[in-house]
């Protein structure tokens, strides 16, 4: 059951409040990615806040800094369920090797 609506989530994420609010967050966590350093990992990309508690159905939680982490865009679409979270885990293929000489 949702307790506010999305268009309530939408002005929500875009007040001032909550860019605020972000910011003590990102500051606190001193731009990293909780789930990356958690695993001895570096996070690379572009760095979410998330609601530990989701403001959907906990709506009184929504500016309490203690239930917000950072976590980058992949971690942040896994936690979601997202099925786009593998965006820099592609796998590329390893230059060619040219064994061509320049003199």
């Amino acid at each position: 059951m949702e307790l506010i609506t999305k268009e309530q989530r939408k002005e929500f994420y875009h007040s001032v409040e909550w860019q605020r609010l972000r910011q003590q967050a990102l500051l606190r966590d001193n731009y990293e990615c909780q789930w990356c350093k958690s695993n001895g990992k570096v996070s690379e990309g572009v760095l979410e806040v998330d609601h530990i508690k989701d403001i959907e159905h906990y709506p009184e939680s929504a500016t309490d800094l203690a239930n917000l982490r950072t976590l980058c865009k992949d971690c942040h679409n896994k936690r979601h369920n997202r099925m786009n979270y593998s965006s820099r885990k592609k796998h590329r293929k390893p230059p060619k090797w040219n064994d061509e000489r320049w003199d």
